[in-house]
C-alpha cells in the first residue's frame, strides 16, 4: 500500500517538474521572439538611416528610447496585474501586442511612424519578464532558481543571435528575390520593411500556444485571500530597503548598459569598418551571441547556484560583479584590434561576460522581494534597465559618435568608452551594496510561514 502511494507521489512530482520545465522553455521561446523583434532593428541600421536620412543619435532614439519609454511606463501597471492575476494570460496578450507592433514597423514611412510603432513593441514586451520571473520563482526551489532563470534568460541571446543570423540572410533574400513591392492602399514596401513582417508574424501563433498550454503555478508563501501589494506598499518596502534596491537597480542597470552598448552598435561597427555584407555581419554576430552570450547567461546562473548552495546570500550580486569585471578589458580593447578575426575574438569574450547580469539580476530580485510584489519590484528594475541599459547603451554611444568623435567609423571607440565606464561604475555600486542585500534577503527568508501577513512578509512591522 505504501509502495503504491510512494509511486503515485513520485509520478505527481515528476509531472509537476515536467510542467515547470515546459513553462520555462516556453517562456524562453517567448523571450527569443521578443529579442528577435527588438534586435532586428540593429541589423537594419544602415538601410533605415539611408531611407529616412537619420544620424546615429536619431536612430538610437528609435532603437532605444522609443522602445524603452513605454516599456518602462507600462511595466508597473502590468506588473501589478502579474502579482494578482493570471500570469500566462498576461504574457500571451503581451506577445500578441509586440508581434503586431513589430509588423506595424514594416509600414513606417518616416521617423515618427517608426518611433511610435516601436513604442508598441515596448508596451507588449513589458508584460513578459516580470510575469515570467514571478512564475519561475514559484515553480522552483532556491537551489535550482539560478539555473531555471538562466535558461529563461538564454532566450534573449538566442533571439538576438537569430535576429542577426536569420535577419541578415532574410534581408539579402528579400532584396534579391522580392525587392521593393507595392501594396494597394499601403503603398511601397521596401526590403527592410518586409523584414519586420517576416519576424513579427510567428509571435501571434506563440501567443495562442502560451494561453492554451501554460498553467499558472501556485504562489508560494502568501496568505489565502491576500490580493497583493499596492504600489504604495511596494514603494514603502523599497524605501525601507533603499540601499539594497539602489545597488540592485543602479548596479545591474549599469551592467546592462555595457551589454546594450555592445549589442546595439556592433552591426554598425562591423559594417562601417570592414568590407562585409549585411548577411556576413549577421552570421558573425549571430554566432557570437548564440554561443558566447547564451553560455555566459548559463554560466552566471550556475555560478549563482554554486555560491548559493555554499551559503552566500549575495550569490547573485557576486555573479553580476564577476560579469562586470570580466567584460571590462575586452570591451575596451576590441576597436584597437589589428584585423577582423582578432576583433571578433575579443568581442566574443566581451559578450560572454556582458551577458552575466541577465540571469543574476533576475535571481537577486526574486530573493529580495516578497512573493506578491516580485513582479512590481521587477518592473521598477526594468525602469532602471531601460534608462541605463537600452536607452543609455544605445543613445550614449550615438552621442559620443556624433558629437565627441564626429566620425561614424569611430563608433567602436564610442562603444568602448560607454561600456568601460559602465563596467567600472557597476562593479563599484554592486560591491558596496552586497552587505545591504544580504540583510534584506535574510529578512525575507526568515519570516515564518505562520507569521506571513502582508506587512510582516514585506518587513514593515
Amino acid at each position: 500500500m505504501n509502495s503504491s502511494l510512494d509511486s503515485s507521489a513520485h509520478l505527481d512530482t515528476n509531472n509537476v517538474l515536467a510542467s515547470s520545465w515546459y513553462m520555462v522553455v516556453l517562456c524562453m521561446v517567448a523571450y527569443v521572439f521578443s529579442f528577435i523583434d527588438r534586435q532586428i532593428l540593429a541589423l537594419l541600421v544602415e538601410h533605415i538611416r539611408a531611407d529616412f536620412d537619420l544620424n546615429d543619435t536619431q536612430f538610437s532614439l528609435i532603437h532605444g528610447f522609443s522602445f524603452a519609454l513605454f516599456y518602462a511606463l507600462m511595466g508597473l501597471p502590468i506588473a501589478r496585474m502579474a502579482d494578482t492575476r493570471s500570469r500566462p494570460a498576461i504574457i500571451a496578450i503581451g506577445v500578441a501586442v509586440w508581434s503586431a507592433a513589430t509588423m506595424v514597423c514594416g509600414l513606417a514611412k518616416n521617423f515618427w511612424h517608426l518611433f511610435f510603432a516601436r513604442m508598441g513593441v515596448g508596451v507588449g514586451e513589458a508584460a513578459l519578464s516580470p510575469a515570467a520571473y514571478s512564475m519561475i520563482t514559484d515553480a522552483f526551489p532556491k537551489s535550482r532558481l539560478g539555473l531555471a532563470l538562466g535558461i529563461y534568460s538564454m532566450g534573449s541571446f538566442f533571439g538576438a543571435g537569430i535576429a542577426f543570423m536569420v535577419g541578415g540572410v532574410a534581408i539579402e533574400w528579400v532584396v534579391s528575390s522580392i525587392g521593393t513591392i507595392t501594396i494597394p492602399v499601403i503603398g511601397e514596401i521596401k526590403p527592410w520593411q518586409m523584414t519586420f513582417f517576416i519576424v513579427g508574424a510567428p509571435g501571434l501563433l506563440l501567443a495562442a500556444l502560451f494561453q492554451l498550454t501554460v498553467r499558472d503555478p501556485a504562489r508560494k508563501g502568501v496568505e489565502e485571500g491576500h490580493s497583493g501589494y499596492s504600489l504604495a506598499e511596494v514603494g514603502a518596502y523599497m524605501r525601507l530597503n533603499w540601499q539594497t534596491f539602489l545597488s540592485l537597480n543602479l548596479g545591474f542597470g549599469l551592467l546592462s548598459m555595457v551589454l546594450f552598448a555592445l549589442l546595439s552598435w556592433s552591426p554598425a561597427f562591423l559594417l562601417r569598418n570592414f568590407e562585409l555584407a549585411t548577411r556576413e555581419v549577421g552570421l558573425y554576430l549571430g554566432s557570437i551571441v548564440l554561443v558566447c552570450n547564451a553560455l555566459g547567461v548559463l554560466a552566471s546562473g550556475c555560478l549563482t547556484d554554486f555560491w548559493s548552495r555554499r551559503g552566500h546570500t549575495d550569490a547573485a550580486m557576486k555573479s553580476g560583479m564577476t560579469g562586470g569585471i570580466g567584460a571590462l578589458l575586452p570591451a575596451l580593447a576590441f576597436p584597437f584590434m589589428p584585423g577582423l578575426d582578432s576583433t571578433i575574438a575579443v568581442l566574443a569574450v566581451a559578450f560572454f561576460f556582458a551577458s552575466f547580469p541577465l540571469a543574476t539580476s533576475a535571481a537577486a530580485l526574486q530573493i529580495a522581494a516578497p512573493n506578491r510584489m516580485r513582479a512590481q519590484v521587477t518592473a521598477v528594475f526594468f525602469l532602471f534597465l531601460n534608462l541605463f541599459g537600452i536607452t543609455g547603451g544605445a543613445t550614449l554611444v550615438a552621442l559620443c559618435t556624433d558629437y565627441l568623435f564626429r566620425e561614424e567609423n569611430l563608433v567602436g571607440y564610442s562603444m568602448a568608452l560607454v561600456a568601460g565606464i559602465g563596467a567600472v561604475l557597476a562593479v563599484v555600486v554592486t560591491a558596496c551594496g552586497c552587505k545591504y542585500y544580504r540583510a534584506t534577503a535574510r529578512q525575507v527568508s526568515n519570516v515564518p510561514p505562520m507569521n506571513r501577513t502582508p506587512l510582516a512578509e514585506a518587513g514593515m512591522t
